[in-house]
């Protein structure tokens, strides 16, 4: 496991983003962690997040022109990310979509920057790849191309298929989905932290019983 991916699993947990226990997911499975990614909810904490998706872009080496933030969460994930780029001396420019189309004003779906070129999707994660369909429908309504999507975390779990949510994504669209940690990172911090075999032999039942091997 990259510095990069560990030091993001340490994180999320400092930050209680991450929690261990028990929690049933939307599919109705008892989940031994759970990521909300919502409780990344300061100035501080966005800004950090921030700087692991920018480094994380730049590190999968994805060719885009703009990044796209689904509504909601995406959109302060897009600007944030946009900024943090920026720092690293790639500024870019980024666009959103409303829930629902504005028909005064400047009017229209989107709202930033015009979606052209190559697009990249920036989400917290997949569940049901809702969001990605919907915003890949945006980005080729405009013209533009869907390049790949960038998430927080890959929960590597099996969907209604024998797919994650992730595979679908890639297999349905044919773009990379990348991830700025998996579950297998988790596992490899838990194996490593001093106090987490509990935790550790949770998870790895868990994954045995829903996970995939590769996302």
């Amino acid at each position: 496991m990259s510095d990069l991916r560990l030091d993001f699993i340490r994180f999320a947990v400092r930050q209680k983003v991450l929690c261990f226990g028990e929690f049933q997911t939307k599919a109705g499975r008892l989940s031994p962690y759970f990521f909300n990614a919502g409780l990344f909810n300061d100035g501080l904490s966005l800004k950090n997040l921030a700087d692991f998706y920018a480094e994380t872009i730049l590190a999968s080496g994805v060719s885009f022109d703009v990044l796209f933030g689904p509504a909601y969460k995406g959109i302060p994930l897009a600007a944030s990310t946009a900024m943090a780029l920026a720092e690293l001396g790639h500024n870019v420019p980024y666009s959103y979509n409303r829930k629902e189309t504005k028909d005064h004003g400047e009017g229209g779906a989107t709202v930033g920057a015009q979606l052209q070129g190559r697009v990249l999707i920036i989400d917290d994660v997949i569940s049901a790849g809702t969001s990605v369909r919907e915003s890949i429908e945006i980005i080729r309504a405009a013209g533009a191309v869907p390049c790949g999507v960038v998430i927080a975390l890959d929960r590597m779990e099996r969907g209604q298929s024998e797919l994650s949510a992730v595979q679908e994504v890639h297999q349905s669209y044919g773009i990379p989905v990348i991830a700025i940690a998996t579950l297998d990172d988790l596992l490899s911090y838990l194996q490593s932290e001093g106090g987490m075999v509990q935790n550790l032999q949770a998870t790895k039942l868990y994954r045995d019983q829903y996970g995939v091997k590769h996302a």
